[in-house]
Formats: C-alpha cells, structure tokens, sequence
C-alpha cells in the first residue's frame, strides 16, 4: 500500500508543530516577563513584535538552541568510536556496524557518492559538519542577545555599556551555556545507561522486550 505525505513524514511533522507551539509560547510568555522586568525598572514595555529583535528573546532562545545542537554534535562523533555494553543508543561490541561501511556507487545511492573524490569526503561527515555550524551559529547569536540585554539593563541603571571583551569576562553568558550543556549531557546519558534495562515495545530508540540487558545496539 503507498502511504501519504503525511505518513511517510508525521515524525518530522510532529516534532515541528511542537517546536512552532514551543516556541510561540516562550514568545508570548517572554514578552510579557521582560515588560513586566522593564516597568518595574520604570520603562516602557516593548511592543509585540519588537520584542522579536530584543536581546532578551534572541538570547533565551539561541541559548536553548545552542545546547542542543552541541548535544546532537557530540553524540553523532562519539558514537563513532565509544560503545556501552547492553545500550540500545550503542554500535556493538565486537561486530562491524553497517554504518561503517564503504560507500558504493550506485544508481539509488546520493549524488555525491557517485560523484566521489573530495564531494564524498565532505559528505561523509556531513552530518556532524551541519550540527557542528549550526552550533557555533547558534552560540554566537546567544552570545550577541545575551550581550544585548546585559548592556541594555546597564542602561537602563545608568551605568556604561561594556565592550564584548569585557562582556566575556562577566559570569552571566557563561552560567547560562553552562546549566544548559550539563542538562543535555544527562539526558544522553540518561537514554544510553536507561535503555540498557528499561524498554518501550515499538520503539526504535529501544531494544526488543525480550533482549538481555547484555545485548548491544538494537
């Protein structure tokens, strides 16, 4: 039977309609928390669609989105070559995974293994490539709210502006990469150490129901 569009992508789909709900929530919500923050200071509260370029939403949300992107980064190049005994998140102990394959030529193969030469090369770490721009793109839009904001609220109380330099050398931007970076690290670990003995029927983040806790990989 040849399912849908829908069918076919209702992973993707699901995972994006509850990003955009997400998001407009952290949106609407961060709005009224920061105009409540600055009527307090004794200033206006900003405009709906100002607040969209105000440091206070563009730090909070890349602060979030960079976190993730250095998680998913990490845990495709160190699954490379680390393993746990019994995960289901692991290559196994002893076999050769097919992932770790040579790529062949083929007609249903992407264009740039047919391709080959320095295309291929590129390609063949691609994946790690993407989340590894996507992060530093991400940390330098958190790094730019975060210092956004701080230097707005020193206005805001009189005080000089500082310099990005100095800016590096204050504990707020790092406190916030930091709190978020150990929060995605435990949920790695989380899945790796609990699919050894939890299971979830259906699931391919899981082993069978049946498998001994010893086994490696799904």
């Amino acid at each position: 039977m040849n399912k849908g569009f829908f069918y076919k992508n209702s992973l993707s789909i699901a995972f994006l309609t509850l990003f955009i709900i997400a998001l407009a929530g952290q949106y609407y919500f961060g709005w009224k928390e920061n105009n409540a923050e600055l009527q307090e200071m004794g200033n206006e509260g900003l405009a709906l669609l100002a607040y969209l370029k105000s440091g206070h939403f563009i730090a909070a949300t890349f602060e979030n989105f960079q976190s993730e992107f250095l998680q998913m980064m990490l845990y495709v190049v160190l699954t490379i070559s680390l393993r746990q005994i019994g995960s289901a998140e692991s290559k196994s102990l002893t076999e050769k995974e097919e992932v770790d394959r040579d790529p062949k030529p083929g007609p249903e193969a992407p264009a740039l293994v047919n391709k080959g030469g320095w295309r291929l090369k590129l390609y063949q770490h691609s994946l790690t490539i993407a989340f590894a721009l996507l992060f530093l793109i991400s940390w330098g839009m958190h790094l730019y709210g975060s210092f956004e904001q701080f230097n707005h609220e020193r206005i805001i109380k009189q005080e000089l502006p500082l310099t990005l330099a100095n800016f590096l050398q204050e504990p707020e931007f790092w406190f916030e990469s930091f709190q978020n970076w150990q929060s995605e690290f435990l949920s790695v670990a989380s899945i790796v150490i609990l699919s050894i003995f939890l299971r979830q029927k259906g699931s391919p983040e899981s082993k069978p129901v049946d498998a001994p806790h010893t086994e490696t990989g799904k």
